[in-house]
């Protein structure tokens, strides 16, 4: 079970890595963007630090998450990213490989930080 959890833990966070770089160095193509989410590109090119903010906060956590010393704190610093992806993906992208991959990456989240309950009482008592 260890194992496991290393290996998720090491593409989840190579994902947001990746995710996070293409955001600065744009290596990714990309598919053309339909009016809707051109409308939505549009808006965020409009606030010029998000992306940057939002690529750095993948890169971290998604180092953070790699490292089981630090997991729980890169599990919490992805989980707001995480759920924008959620909420992107389910009502405006909808493609069922999208969905299902995103799905799956949140579980992974959840999981990371139902697994580390311990490490987060002191936050909340």
């Amino acid at each position: 079970m260890k194992a496991v959890k290393f290996i998720l833990s090491l593409l989840f966070g190579l994902m947001f890595i990746n995710a996070g770089l293409n955001k600065f160095f744009n290596y990714m193509p990309m598919d053309k963007p339909t009016p809707e989410q051109m409308k939505v590109f549009s808006a965020f090119g409009e606030i010029a630090w998000l992306m940057p903010l939002v690529g750095a906060v993948e890169v971290i956590g998604g180092l953070l998450f790699i490292f089981p010393k630090t997991r729980a704190l890169g599990a919490i610093v992805i989980l707001p990213v995480m759920v924008g992806i959620v909420a992107h993906v389910f009502t405006l992208d909808k493609s069922p490989s999208m969905m299902t991959t995103v799905g799956i990456m949140f579980l992974i989240n959840l999981w990371m930080i139902i697994d580390n309950k311990e490490k987060y009482k002191h936050l909340v008592s």
